[in-house]
């Protein structure tokens, strides 16, 4: 990643002098990716072919960085892509305060619980990558407010409009602790505009992580996540989320496993969408390993979401997903390969998806 513009700016001084800055740096990154991608579907009694698609995503990033007269640094990040109509997609400020921690305001995306959604190494993408909501929740309707973008849900009600604590990182006997809480007052609803809110009915969520890398390689951790009572439904209650995972690194080979849940079972009423959409437990568990020689990596990862059942409502059928992918990189540019496919689709016995994507990448 090549930087554009580099520019020194040296703030004033006065009587906010204990929180002016030193100089700024800019500096703008980019990357474009070209997807041509095969797909079908298969029934019970039926295969069809769903048609193939050739596709690009080009992103620009942008990033200043800064240090405060009592050496605090200030860091503000956005990612914007450009494929159609401008959209930030990405957009965090950073405050780092030495021996004192990180605050990280994530105005969209970027907490640190979302962060461990799913550890699990790849060559390309993730196994869920591709698939629709309605994919791994059974019915889009059961998705609610908050998109089920992915197989592990960890952390996606508190991503966005909310604020990190980050202790910095400890060192114990050979073991690097890392841990974090976030706070987010509207779960699942986003960032409110500038000198607005959003509306009371929200809730408030509150999420945790801890993770432990030895240097041996190994490493652990884990975080829980906690969406209060919305407030407009009467006997409604909160939705907690959960994940913990196990991570071996040696030489270039890497190797997770994973397992979230998904605690939907403080719901007021069967079928109830006023909260975020959920009305049934859910758990994921995720592998995957990777290996890295030179510029080549090749991975397998799998994973299984589970819809469990709720008084008579019967349990959904286990959605498998399985990937295999290879990727290679010359320079700035990387090809990559994925063979995807869904056992159980939408939680269906016996439905099937299958995707194979092949994509060229450049970063800049």
């Amino acid at each position: 990643m090549n930087n554009f513009k580099k520019i020194g700016v040296t703030a004033l001084a006065g009587s906010l002098a204990m929180v002016s800055a030193h100089a700024i740096e800019y500096t703008m990154s980019g990357g474009m990716l070209t997807t041509y991608s095969s797909a079908n579907s298969q029934t019970a009694t039926l295969t069809a072919d769903s048609g193939t698609g050739l596709g690009s995503a080009t992103d620009l990033g942008f990033t200043a960085n800064g240090e405060l007269d009592n050496g605090f640094t200030v860091k503000y990040f956005m990612s914007v892509d450009t494929n159609a109509a401008l959209a930030n997609t990405s957009s965090q400020m950073t405050i780092g305060m030495g021996s004192l921690g990180t605050l990280q305001y994530n105005n969209i995306a970027g907490s640190k619980a979302n962060a461990i959604d799913d550890i699990t190494p790849n060559a390309y993408n993730e196994t869920w990558d591709g698939l629709t909501a309605s994919s791994l929740s059974g019915t889009a309707a059961a998705v609610g407010t908050v998109t089920l973008n992915n197989g592990s849900f960890f952390g996606s009600h508190t991503s966005s409009g909310s604020v990190d604590y980050r202790i910095p990182a400890q060192e114990y006997a050979g073991i690097t602790v890392n841990a974090s809480v976030t706070y987010d007052p509207n779960a699942g609803a986003g960032a409110a505009a500038k000198g607005g809110v959003v509306a009371s009915s929200n809730p408030t969520g509150m999420a945790y992580t801890l993770q432990l890398a030895h240097e041996s390689g190994l490493e652990i951790g884990g975080g829980f996540e906690e969406v209060d009572t919305l407030v407009s439904a009467a006997g409604a209650k909160g939705v907690n989320t959960a994940t913990g995972y196990v991570k071996y690194a040696m030489g270039g080979i890497t190797i997770a496993y994973q397992e979230s849940y998904l605690d939907a079972g403080h719901r007021n009423a069967i079928g109830d969408t006023t909260l975020l959409g959920y009305d049934k437990d859910q758990e994921s568990e995720m592998l995957g390993i990777a290996y890295t020689g030179g510029d080549v990596t090749v991975s397998y990862g799998e994973s299984k979401v589970q819809h469990k059942g709720l008084g008579v409502t019967a349990a959904l059928a286990e959605i498998e997903l399985t990937s295999v992918q290879a990727a290679y990189t010359m320079g700035a540019m990387t090809i990559s390969a994925a063979m995807s496919e869904t056992d159980n689709s939408a939680g269906i016995l016996a439905d099937k998806y299958s995707e194979n994507t092949l994509a060229v990448s450049f970063a800049f």
